[in-house]
């Protein structure tokens, strides 16, 4: 059954057929970058499991990747292997084999246990107050720099800076302190791409190392003097649970920077992502002008429509088999979420964009044990900046000149300009 709705959807073109079968994140196609879509039809029709090279496969289908994060028993998230091969004894390496999200039980289940703590109800909706008025005096500083005749950035300007504010304020850095925080974050989750420059791999590194040495003064100072551990995200993680369980003092730094940019590059891209289909579909931003109160669906598909995070990975741990291909135990799987996002077997006429799509299955925020930990704060964040920047500027439109990343694991824009108008 399962063959025969993948062979319905088939365009019967030679070229789509071609496209997927030929499909490399080497060296993606032209254009791939600026549209993934039309690759991501081909690969979903031809090529669902697609051959990456030896002992590597490409997952497309939303029904694999659902398996696949449901189950960390045959399917490994564990990257020591991986990485040891990719960054060598370097920062990165310590970095991302310590982080929660590269880890299996029962280490993943133990630090997921400590960061949910911290990240309870209580906390979550404490932020609430405080986003409301951040992104309040990010429009007040939009509006001012428009009302001067100026183009604003609505990555620069608005979506980059409310992650970083956000998160500092659950760790409680002091506001002097948050300038190196973007740049970081993007340095280290830049160096997780497929294919690694050596000065991508270099600013890595760097960034490990500094973010480190500055976490370890801020600790220091935490400990001395520790904040309200119902509020203080890293006064909660340094004193543990009341159980007793705590984070060692390399488990505690490296998952403050797991937190951060876990926190900050998916959510920029959110807001960045939002804000560039309401312009692209007209008809979509009128429909939440008129109906306010749509924002929640419109969120999850804005995730849906151009997921934040595009590519996931897992290692199997026995053979398995997908779509009749035999894959021994130690095959590494790209998990590919933007194609899973537009499954036509799951989601009806998957390139029409809707802000009213329900049900939306959709999986930026993965699924299983290690669905995003702090998926609840990423959607306060995106329908807080959105609905409150349509609400100021319902006119908006973006003037020409937007830059997006260039990366495939992450998409979003570096640049967005656009023209105000209330």
């Amino acid at each position: 059954m399962e063959r025969e709705v993948v062979t319905s959807v088939e365009s019967g073109a030679a070229g789509d057929a071609g496209l997927a079968r030929n499909f490399s994140l080497a060296e993606p196609p032209a254009g791939f970058v600026d549209d993934p879509y039309p690759t991501y039809r081909a690969l979903l029709a031809h090529a669902p499991v697609r051959k990456l090279g030896e002992n590597s496969y490409l997952l497309s289908r939303h029904a694999d990747l659902t398996s696949v994060y449901k189950d960390t028993t045959l399917y490994s998230s564990d990257k020591t292997v991986e990485f040891g091969e990719k960054y060598g004894d370097a920062p990165l390496f310590q970095h991302h084999t310590t982080s929660l999200v590269f880890n299996d039980p029962p280490l993943h289940t133990r630090v997921r246990s400590i960061l949910a703590g911290a990240l309870n109800p209580r906390a979550v909706s404490a932020l609430e107050s405080d986003v409301e008025a951040l992104v309040g005096r990010l429009l007040d500083d939009l509006e001012s720099k428009a009302g001067c005749g100026e183009t604003v950035d609505l990555i620069e300007d608005f979506a980059s800076a409310i992650p970083v504010e956000v998160i500092g304020n659950l760790l409680a850095v002091p506001h002097d302190e948050r300038g190196p925080l973007r740049d970081w974050s993007l340095s280290i989750l830049g160096a997780l791409e497929p294919v690694l420059s050596e000065e991508e791999e270099r600013r890595g590194n760097r960034a490990v190392t500094e973010f480190l040495a500055y976490l370890e003064t801020l600790v220091a100072r935490r400990r001395e003097q520790p904040g309200d551990p119902e509020k203080d995200m890293l006064t909660r993680l340094i004193q543990g649970e009341k159980s007793g369980e705590k984070l060692s003092e390399k488990e505690l730094l490296q998952n403050c920077i797991f937190i951060l940019n876990a926190g900050h590059e998916t959510t920029t891209n959110l807001i960045g992502n939002g804000l560039e289909l309401l312009d692209r579909f007209a008809d979509q931003r009128q429909r939440l002008l008129d109906d306010p109160s749509l924002i929640r669906t419109a969120v999850e598909e804005m995730l849906r429509y151009e997921s934040s995070n595009q590519l996931g990975n897992r290692m199997t741990t026995v053979p398995v088999t997908f779509d009749g291909v035999e894959m021994p135990a130690g095959t590494f799987l790209t998990l590919c979420i933007g194609a899973a996002n537009r499954d036509p077997t799951i989601f009806d006429e998957p390139d029409r964009f809707d802000i009213g799509r329900r049900p939306n299955r959709h999986l930026a925020f993965a699924s299983g044990p290690h669905q995003c930990i702090g998926m609840s704060v990423a959607r306060m964040e995106g329908q807080t900046a959105i609905a409150r920047f349509l609400d100021r500027f319902p006119a908006y439109s973006l003037s020409g000149g937007a830059v997006r990343s260039r990366r495939l694991r992450f998409r979003g824009f570096l640049k967005l300009p656009a023209r105000l108008q209330a």
